[in-house]
Protein backbone atom coordinates (compact mmCIF):
# COMPACT_ATOMS: atom_id res chain seq x y z
CA UNK A 1 0.00 0.00 0.00
CA UNK A 2 1.50 3.30 -1.20
CA UNK A 3 1.41 6.19 1.51
CA UNK A 4 -0.50 9.34 0.72
CA UNK A 5 1.61 12.24 1.71
CA UNK A 6 -0.58 14.90 2.14
CA UNK A 7 1.05 18.64 1.87
CA UNK A 8 0.19 21.32 4.70
CA UNK A 9 -0.71 24.58 3.42
CA UNK A 10 1.31 27.70 4.91
CA UNK A 11 -0.34 29.28 7.74
CA UNK A 12 -0.89 32.80 9.33
CA UNK A 13 1.53 31.88 12.05
CA UNK A 14 4.40 31.24 9.52
CA UNK A 15 3.97 34.15 7.79
CA UNK A 16 4.44 35.98 10.35
CA UNK A 17 7.71 34.34 11.99
CA UNK A 18 9.43 35.93 8.47
CA UNK A 19 9.84 38.76 9.99
CA UNK A 20 13.56 39.78 10.00
CA UNK A 21 14.36 35.95 9.26
CA UNK A 22 13.92 34.21 5.73
CA UNK A 23 12.26 36.67 3.11
CA UNK A 24 8.43 35.82 2.50
CA UNK A 25 8.33 34.91 -1.46
CA UNK A 26 4.57 36.13 -3.09
CA UNK A 27 3.28 36.20 -6.47
CA UNK A 28 -0.21 37.61 -7.32
CA UNK A 29 -2.38 34.48 -8.67
CA UNK A 30 -5.94 34.60 -10.78
CA UNK A 31 -6.03 31.08 -12.28
CA UNK A 32 -5.88 27.57 -11.41
CA UNK A 33 -3.26 26.45 -13.59
CA UNK A 34 -0.90 29.15 -12.81
CA UNK A 35 -1.69 28.51 -9.19
CA UNK A 36 -0.52 24.81 -9.62
CA UNK A 37 3.00 26.24 -11.16
CA UNK A 38 3.46 28.44 -8.54
CA UNK A 39 2.39 26.76 -5.31
CA UNK A 40 6.00 24.87 -4.80
CA UNK A 41 7.96 28.29 -5.48
CA UNK A 42 6.24 31.25 -3.24
CA UNK A 43 5.02 31.45 0.27
CA UNK A 44 1.78 33.41 -0.64
CA UNK A 45 -0.30 33.51 -3.16
CA UNK A 46 -2.36 37.49 -3.76
CA UNK A 47 -5.22 37.04 -5.35
CA UNK A 48 -5.69 40.88 -6.28
CA UNK A 49 -8.17 43.01 -7.34
CA UNK A 50 -5.22 43.97 -9.94
CA UNK A 51 -7.09 41.06 -12.14
CA UNK A 52 -9.53 43.90 -13.21
CA UNK A 53 -6.93 45.37 -15.06
CA UNK A 54 -4.76 41.80 -15.83
CA UNK A 55 -7.46 39.66 -16.67
CA UNK A 56 -10.32 42.35 -17.63
CA UNK A 57 -8.70 45.05 -19.12
CA UNK A 58 -9.99 47.70 -16.62
CA UNK A 59 -8.22 50.94 -16.47
CA UNK A 60 -8.04 50.69 -12.81
CA UNK A 61 -9.61 48.23 -9.84
CA UNK A 62 -12.82 50.68 -8.83
CA UNK A 63 -14.49 48.58 -11.27
CA UNK A 64 -13.42 45.10 -9.59
CA UNK A 65 -16.52 42.86 -7.59
CA UNK A 66 -16.69 41.21 -4.90
CA UNK A 67 -18.33 37.99 -7.52
CA UNK A 68 -15.03 38.42 -9.34
CA UNK A 69 -13.13 38.22 -6.45
CA UNK A 70 -14.46 35.45 -5.14
CA UNK A 71 -14.09 33.42 -8.48
CA UNK A 72 -10.99 34.06 -8.65
CA UNK A 73 -10.03 33.05 -5.42
CA UNK A 74 -11.91 29.75 -6.29
CA UNK A 75 -9.98 28.95 -9.04
CA UNK A 76 -6.65 29.53 -7.30
CA UNK A 77 -7.52 27.32 -4.09
CA UNK A 78 -8.53 24.71 -6.36
CA UNK A 79 -4.92 25.17 -7.83
CA UNK A 80 -2.73 25.38 -5.26
CA UNK A 81 -2.49 22.97 -1.71
CA UNK A 82 0.92 24.61 -0.25
CA UNK A 83 1.03 28.42 -0.57
CA UNK A 84 -1.00 30.40 1.72
CA UNK A 85 -4.02 31.86 -0.27
CA UNK A 86 -4.74 35.77 0.39
CA UNK A 87 -8.09 37.53 -1.64
CA UNK A 88 -8.70 41.44 -1.45
CA UNK A 89 -11.50 42.90 -0.18
CA UNK A 90 -12.98 45.29 -3.49
CA UNK A 91 -13.72 48.41 -3.35
CA UNK A 92 -16.91 49.42 -1.73
CA UNK A 93 -17.21 46.08 0.01
CA UNK A 94 -15.39 47.07 3.64
CA UNK A 95 -15.19 50.98 3.76
CA UNK A 96 -18.76 51.31 4.74
CA UNK A 97 -18.00 49.80 8.48
CA UNK A 98 -16.82 46.98 10.73
CA UNK A 99 -19.59 45.05 10.16
CA UNK A 100 -19.99 44.98 6.27
CA UNK A 101 -16.20 44.53 6.02
CA UNK A 102 -16.80 41.25 8.18
CA UNK A 103 -19.84 40.23 5.91
CA UNK A 104 -18.03 40.45 2.71
CA UNK A 105 -14.36 38.97 3.85
CA UNK A 106 -16.72 35.69 5.85
CA UNK A 107 -18.43 35.65 2.26
CA UNK A 108 -14.84 35.47 0.68
CA UNK A 109 -13.37 32.87 3.15
CA UNK A 110 -16.45 30.36 3.19
CA UNK A 111 -17.27 30.34 -0.32
CA UNK A 112 -13.25 29.73 -1.43
CA UNK A 113 -11.51 28.29 1.41
CA UNK A 114 -8.69 30.73 1.31
CA UNK A 115 -6.90 31.51 4.73
CA UNK A 116 -7.14 35.59 4.78
CA UNK A 117 -8.33 38.91 3.47
CA UNK A 118 -6.05 41.87 1.90
CA UNK A 119 -7.47 45.61 2.26
CA UNK A 120 -6.01 49.10 1.70
CA UNK A 121 -5.86 51.88 4.23
CA UNK A 122 -3.68 52.56 7.65
CA UNK A 123 -5.39 54.47 10.17
CA UNK A 124 -8.69 54.55 8.95
CA UNK A 125 -9.53 51.09 8.74
CA UNK A 126 -7.53 50.50 11.82
CA UNK A 127 -10.88 49.88 13.35
CA UNK A 128 -11.87 47.24 10.65
CA UNK A 129 -8.69 45.55 11.19
CA UNK A 130 -9.30 44.60 15.03
CA UNK A 131 -13.25 43.74 14.04
CA UNK A 132 -12.33 41.26 11.72
CA UNK A 133 -9.08 39.89 13.60
CA UNK A 134 -10.81 39.27 17.06
CA UNK A 135 -13.47 36.95 15.14
CA UNK A 136 -10.99 34.60 13.57
CA UNK A 137 -10.64 36.69 10.08
CA UNK A 138 -6.82 36.57 9.43
CA UNK A 139 -6.05 40.71 7.20
CA UNK A 140 -3.50 41.36 5.39
CA UNK A 141 -2.92 45.36 5.41
CA UNK A 142 -1.88 48.00 2.41
CA UNK A 143 -0.30 50.79 2.82
CA UNK A 144 1.51 53.75 0.65
CA UNK A 145 0.63 53.82 -2.66
CA UNK A 146 -3.37 52.37 -2.99
CA UNK A 147 -5.07 51.50 -6.04
CA UNK A 148 -8.27 51.95 -4.51
CA UNK A 149 -7.41 55.53 -3.86
CA UNK A 150 -6.05 56.53 -6.88
CA UNK A 151 -8.98 59.52 -7.93
CA UNK A 152 -8.19 60.91 -4.50
CA UNK A 153 -3.96 60.46 -5.10
CA UNK A 154 -4.13 61.64 -9.07
CA UNK A 155 -3.05 58.32 -10.46
CA UNK A 156 -0.17 55.95 -9.35
CA UNK A 157 2.40 57.99 -7.68
CA UNK A 158 5.03 57.06 -5.58
CA UNK A 159 4.19 57.81 -1.79
CA UNK A 160 6.45 59.38 0.82
CA UNK A 161 8.93 61.21 -1.64
CA UNK A 162 9.70 64.42 0.88
CA UNK A 163 9.90 63.54 4.64
CA UNK A 164 7.24 65.84 5.36
CA UNK A 165 4.87 63.01 3.82
CA UNK A 166 6.22 60.63 6.29
CA UNK A 167 4.74 60.47 9.89
CA UNK A 168 1.21 59.55 7.86
CA UNK A 169 2.38 57.11 6.63
CA UNK A 170 4.55 55.66 9.29
CA UNK A 171 1.24 55.94 11.73
CA UNK A 172 -0.25 54.02 8.96
CA UNK A 173 2.08 51.49 9.62
CA UNK A 174 1.98 51.40 12.78
CA UNK A 175 -2.19 51.30 13.39
CA UNK A 176 -2.30 48.31 11.00
CA UNK A 177 0.44 46.47 12.78
CA UNK A 178 -1.48 47.43 16.18
CA UNK A 179 -4.72 46.48 15.00
CA UNK A 180 -3.79 42.86 14.90
CA UNK A 181 -2.80 41.99 10.63
CA UNK A 182 -0.50 39.93 10.09
CA UNK A 183 1.68 41.54 7.40
CA UNK A 184 1.04 44.65 5.19
CA UNK A 185 2.28 45.41 1.96
CA UNK A 186 4.10 48.56 1.19
CA UNK A 187 3.49 49.64 -2.32
CA UNK A 188 4.95 52.37 -4.48
CA UNK A 189 6.97 54.19 -1.47
CA UNK A 190 10.16 55.32 -1.14
CA UNK A 191 13.06 52.94 0.11
CA UNK A 192 14.07 54.95 3.05
CA UNK A 193 10.65 54.99 4.42
CA UNK A 194 9.86 51.51 4.04
CA UNK A 195 13.34 50.48 4.94
CA UNK A 196 12.08 53.11 8.37
CA UNK A 197 9.22 51.33 8.31
CA UNK A 198 10.11 47.88 8.05
CA UNK A 199 12.43 48.49 11.30
CA UNK A 200 10.04 50.15 13.56
CA UNK A 201 6.80 48.00 13.23
CA UNK A 202 6.56 43.72 14.83
CA UNK A 203 4.52 42.12 11.42
CA UNK A 204 6.68 40.97 8.21
CA UNK A 205 6.55 44.09 5.58
CA UNK A 206 5.79 43.05 1.93
CA UNK A 207 7.26 45.52 -0.91
CA UNK A 208 6.40 46.36 -4.16
CA UNK A 209 7.94 49.25 -5.64
CA UNK A 210 9.58 49.71 -2.28
CA UNK A 211 12.80 48.47 -0.23
CA UNK A 212 14.77 45.75 -0.55
CA UNK A 213 14.93 45.31 3.04
CA UNK A 214 11.20 44.32 3.49
CA UNK A 215 10.68 41.18 4.67
CA UNK A 216 9.52 40.36 1.45
CA UNK A 217 8.43 40.94 -1.74
CA UNK A 218 5.06 40.88 -4.28
CA UNK A 219 4.75 41.25 -7.86
CA UNK A 220 1.73 41.07 -10.24
CA UNK A 221 3.00 37.68 -11.93
CA UNK A 222 2.01 39.16 -15.65
CA UNK A 223 4.36 41.80 -14.81
CA UNK A 224 7.36 39.70 -13.77
CA UNK A 225 6.66 36.96 -17.29
CA UNK A 226 6.72 40.19 -19.63
CA UNK A 227 3.04 39.61 -20.67
CA UNK A 228 2.34 43.57 -19.66
CA UNK A 229 3.54 45.63 -22.39
CA UNK A 230 4.19 48.56 -20.15
CA UNK A 231 5.29 47.07 -16.80
CA UNK A 232 5.92 49.74 -13.96
CA UNK A 233 9.46 50.98 -13.92
CA UNK A 234 10.71 48.95 -10.53
CA UNK A 235 9.26 45.46 -12.33
CA UNK A 236 12.19 42.96 -13.08
CA UNK A 237 11.17 40.67 -15.59
CA UNK A 238 12.23 37.06 -15.44
CA UNK A 239 10.68 35.99 -18.60
CA UNK A 240 9.54 38.29 -21.99
CA UNK A 241 6.29 35.67 -22.90
CA UNK A 242 4.14 38.56 -24.55
CA UNK A 243 6.18 37.58 -27.58
CA UNK A 244 6.57 34.19 -27.47
CA UNK A 245 2.51 33.99 -26.92
CA UNK A 246 2.40 36.24 -30.38
CA UNK A 247 4.64 34.24 -32.50
CA UNK A 248 3.12 31.01 -31.56
CA UNK A 249 -0.44 32.24 -32.14
CA UNK A 250 0.88 33.71 -35.35
CA UNK A 251 2.45 30.62 -36.66
CA UNK A 252 -0.59 28.65 -35.46
CA UNK A 253 -2.89 31.08 -37.21
CA UNK A 254 -0.40 30.43 -40.55
CA UNK A 255 -1.05 26.79 -40.23
CA UNK A 256 -4.50 26.62 -40.35
CA UNK A 257 -4.97 29.29 -43.38
CA UNK A 258 -2.53 26.51 -44.60
CA UNK A 259 -4.78 23.89 -43.83
CA UNK A 260 -2.08 22.18 -42.03
CA UNK A 261 -4.34 20.66 -39.55
CA UNK A 262 -3.48 17.27 -36.79
CA UNK A 263 -2.97 14.37 -38.52
CA UNK A 264 -5.43 11.53 -38.10
CA UNK A 265 -3.47 10.38 -35.12
CA UNK A 266 -3.71 13.55 -32.47
CA UNK A 267 -7.66 13.88 -33.78
CA UNK A 268 -10.31 12.15 -32.12
CA UNK A 269 -12.38 9.85 -33.07
CA UNK A 270 -15.97 8.38 -32.83
CA UNK A 271 -16.35 4.83 -32.42
CA UNK A 272 -19.90 3.03 -33.47
CA UNK A 273 -21.43 1.41 -30.22
CA UNK A 274 -22.96 -2.13 -31.04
Amino acid sequence: MSAVVETKRVTVPEIRAHKNAKPVVCLTCYHAHTAKLLDNHVDLMLVGDSLGMVMHGMESTLGVTLDMMILHGNAVMRGSKHALVVVDLPFGSYEESPQVAFRSAARVIQETGCTAVKMEGGERIAETIRYLTLRGIPVMGHIGLTPQMIQIFGGFKTQGRTEAEWPAIEADAKAVAEAGAFAVVLEGMAEPLAAKITREIAIPTIGIGASAECDGQILVMEDMLGLNPSPPKFVRQYANMGPDIEAAVKAYAADVRARNFPGKENVYTMKRVG
